[in-house]
């Protein structure tokens, strides 16, 4: 308890009968949903739609109860060989589906009174919105053949790019002080309440990154120019217009919440230049004191009491979530600290058919790690809410993805500065949740700058880790503004930062940014409605899987489009700013 993860509700292990039984009947259903591929094309309509989604069902289901189980055990220990090997057994097994799934896609993008078959039977009926994405994604499908060649170059090529960059990432010894540390414990150091642990942990990431980043600059470099080649043979007008067609998001809603960004920038570089000047710089904060603790605030927690203190801070907010919080710590559902061969930062696997998830954390101990921890477990109540859906609707899009997670975040900052009168703590508390506010903002904007010309750049020309370091430092200095000491940069967050590391998940930035404004904009209704709000943010993170991220927040009476919706976000972001800046003067 407190410490590792157990994962035998999905196996026991290698040896366990029951992944020995899956593993083969995974090979049968693959040779059932081939030769259906071939059989529906010659079926009448309504036959073919439902047999579709019985084999797609059990397709499913047993390839995510295998796919977890190695990938969570892979994320825990990178090292591990036999993993490394089943991982890639398992990689290339389903990409047996690639063809086959294209097929059945193209077959049901193929009928013509698609809303009247489907009228017809309870079970298509729940499947609509899954059906006419079907029938639109069709138009960037290629031919069958060439789908199957994708899916099975996909093992050799940004497959392994991508194992490249965890492997490198994980593994990486960082020499500090003369002793060996991970990559995750060096950078957790940023959070030290000592100034001189800060800078020289950053000084030792830095020099440490020469041992990989040429190899780490070869591997984004081919994923990019992959995506790249995928855009261009499908017909998409660009990678970003294909993450957005895949999110199920307009590109008005993006360029509407950019504008609102980009409008109250300055707000958090004033948040910065006072930080800067608390902590006596002159020029800007350097990046090491990004994360520097502020103020009286000295709470150092266990696995034991931030269990606590989390439920102290749900139980008013729903029931639900307060229980599913308190089973996920009694029934070990979180794998608490860093070591050698676990991937580093955070992330929440919502295992759906099990009722279940699992959290993976790197915890030091701080306040930012609960909140961390509460961020992941909002992943796990979003995932909670979708459960009643079939198994092929419980994947959600990548910007509402994160609504969950933060609106948690701001539950329990919004209630631990309540709770206390003390100036100096209040400050402390509005301070750490700055922080948090300023990466989505500032940090992930400067992510997406990165990404975006990386894309751009990569279509005529090889970017060399010094090409990429320049624009990293480019970006944030465009993000950041004059918050930010400019001398005193983050050249490498490329090659750290796993999201830009995925052939088929591109741009994973700006959700950030729309899970932690949207969620804001929740919030502000919550504290208009009340108890009574509960009950429609529940039904609206059910309906993430089946809508439209649009229609997603119109269940709350929001128009995403519309950029004074992103502003009122903002504003109180910005009315925590000026109370920090009055706590603070």
């Amino acid at each position: 308890m407190y410490d590792k993860w157990n994962l035998d509700i999905l196996y026991k292990g290698y040896d366990d009968p029951a992944f020995l039984n899956d593993w083969k009947k995974l090979e049968q259903i693959l040779e059932e949903l081939k030769q259906f591929a071939k059989d529906c094309q010659k079926m009448e309509d309504l036959k073919m739609l439902k047999e579709a989604v019985a084999v797609l069902e059990n397709y499913h289901l047993v390839g995510e109860r295998l796919g977890s189980f190695v990938s969570l055990r892979q994320a825990t220990d990178t090292t591990d060989a036999q993993t490394v090997s089943l991982i890639a057994r398992f990689s290339k097994l389903v990409s047996q589906s690639g063809e086959a799934e294209a097929m059945i896609n193209k077959r049901i993008a193929a009928v013509s009174d698609l809303d009247a078959l489907i009228k017809q039977d309870e079970v298509l009926q729940e499947y609509a919105y899954l059906f006419h994405n079907i029938k639109e994604e069709n138009r960037y499908l290629l031919d069958d053949a060439v789908e199957g060649v994708i899916a099975k170059l996909n093992l050799s090529g940004p497959k392994g790019w991508e194992d490249l960059q965890q492997y490198l990432t994980s593994t990486l010894i960082v020499d500090y002080k003369g002793s060996n540390e991970t990559l995750s414990s060096i950078r957790n150091m940023a959070y030290s309440a000592d100034k001189e642990v800060r800078k020289s942990a950053y000084e030792a990431e830095l020099k440490a990154y020469d041992k990989i980043k040429e190899a780490i600059a070869f591997s984004l470099n081919n994923l990019k120019s992959y995506v790249n080649t995928i855009v261009e043979l499908r017909g998409y007008d660009s990678a970003l217009d294909m993450t957005l067609k895949q999110a199920h998001m307009k590109q008005e809603t993006l360029d509407a919440m950019f504008g609102a960004m980009k409008r109250f920038m300055p707000k958090f570089h004033a948040y910065y230049r006072r930080k800067a000047e608390l902590l006596g710089y002159q020029n800007g904060l350097p990046w090491y004191e990004l994360f520097a603790p502020m103020g009286e605030s000295s709470q150092v927690f266990t696995p034991e009491s931030a269990h606590r203190y989390l439920l102290d801070h749900f139980k008013n907010f729903d029931i639900e979530l307060h229980d599913m919080i308190d089973r996920a710590f009694k029934e070990e559902w979180i794998d608490f600290f860093p070591r050698s061969g676990k991937v580093g930062g955070a992330f929440c696997a919502n295992l759906t058919a099990q009722k279940v998830s699992r959290v993976l954390t790197n915890f030091d101990g701080g306040l930012g790690d609960v909140v961390t921890l509460a961020h992941e477990l909002g992943h796990a109540f979003h995932g909670q809410q979708i459960e009643s859906h079939r198994p092929l609707n419980t994947g959600y899009s990548m910007p509402v993805a994160e609504t969950a997670s933060t609106f948690n975040e701001n539950i329990i900052m919004n209630a631990a500065i309540a709770e206390t009168s003390d100036p100096q703590e209040k400050a402390a508390l509005i301070e750490n949740q700055l922080q948090d506010l300023s990466q989505i903002i500032c940090d992930i904007y400067s992510r997406f700058l990165f990404e975006d010309t990386v894309f751009n750049r990569c279509k005529n020309e090889f970017l060399f880790a010094k090409d990429l370091e320049e624009i990293m430092l480019e970006a944030q200095k465009e993000a950041y503004g004059n918050g930010l000491d400019h001398d005193v940069l983050h050249p490498y967050m490329w090659i750290c930062k796993s999201h830009y590391y995925s052939a088929h998940l591109s741009y994973y930035n700006f959700p950030y940014a729309f899970g932690g404004l949207f969620a804001r904009g929740l919030i502000v209704k919550y504290q208009q409605e009340g108890k009574a709000f509960v009950e429609k943010y529940k039904q609206l993170l059910h309906a993430t899987t089946v809508a439209d991220v649009e229609e997603v927040a119109k269940m709350a009476d929001i128009d995403l489009t519309d950029q004074a919706f992103w502003e009122s976000s903002l504003q109180t972001a910005s009315d925590l700013i000026d109370q920090y800046l009055e706590l603070t003067k």
